[in-house]
């Protein structure tokens, strides 16, 4: 019986494999395939956890997230992008206190040529490991949870790029997250890596993040993913400064002002 299930699930599925194969245009990366997540994971990733029905805390704590997810859906991102166009807040007009930083949640994350590093990178790798160069001391971090945030991402980043790409004191990662409990499986993910788009700039490191992402999110309260988030860490991954949706003119003066504050304190 699990075997037709299984074999059931994978011929609901496999249309939906063509249609993530769409690309969307954007006039400064060109064409990357559209990221599209797929609500039919959160059953999947539910079905083949039977084993943890006998866990009472883990069943509380499903039930907990199924309630948290229902009260926010799609409609309500939606709704919120249509009120501030993504800009949830404005940014930060100064650094936060290393003192009151919360230290950015630990993350995996994969690159189109097969690579994977884990941040916020060990800031002890860049004092014993003598044998790589010395990691940059500030890092700006883009997260994107649907296509539709990727050109507000885009719009941190590249003007950091040009302000301090030369000098290679800032690292720059935007981060696509996909959540389709199909696209994890190693054998589709090793396939969707080698049609993604790549860097050409080592400073600038476009990434993907695969799996179920629900307590990550949560330890950065983030609800809405029809926007882009964008974060400053320091050389200790901490969070020192972060901006919402597409950047103004402002912000983006804000920001270049904070990363060099931060490179004046190491």
């Amino acid at each position: 019986m699990l075997r037709q299930l299984t074999s059931r699930c994978s011929t609901i599925i496999t249309p939906l494999i063509c249609h993530s194969a769409e690309k969307v245009h954007s006039h400064i990366l060109g064409e990357r395939p559209l990221l599209i997540n797929f609500p039919s994971h959160t059953f999947l990733r539910t079905f083949l956890d039977l084993h943890q029905f006998h866990n009472k805390d883990a069943i509380a704590k499903e039930r907990a997230r199924l309630s948290d997810e229902i009260s926010r859906g799609y409609f309500a991102d939606m709704s919120e992008i249509h009120k501030n166009h993504g800009k949830i807040a404005l940014a930060n007009k100064t650094i936060i206190p290393s003192l009151i930083a919360a230290k950015f949640p630990n993350l995996e994350i994969n690159f189109s040529d097969g690579r994977c590093e884990k941040l916020p990178s060990n800031p002890e790798q860049r004092i014993n490991d003598s044998s790589q160069t010395a990691l940059p001391c500030v890092t700006l971090l883009s997260l994107s949870f649907r296509a539709s945030s990727q050109k507000m991402v885009e719009s941190w980043s590249l003007p950091v790029l040009n302000a301090f790409g030369d000098a290679g004191t800032v690292k720059i990662y935007e981060v696509s997250f996909i959540d389709s409990w199909l696209f994890s499986l190693s054998p589709v993910k090793r396939l969707f890596l080698k049609i993604m788009l790549k860097s050409s700039n080592p400073q600038r490191q476009i990434a993907y993040s695969f799996g179920d992402h629900y307590y990550f999110r949560k330890k950065l309260q983030i609800l809405n993913l029809l926007t882009g988030y964008t974060f400053l860490l320091d050389s200790s991954g901490c969070i020192r400064w972060q901006g919402y949706g597409y950047a103004t003119e402002e912000e983006i003066s804000w920001l270049l002002s904070c990363i060099s504050l931060l490179l004046d304190e190491k």
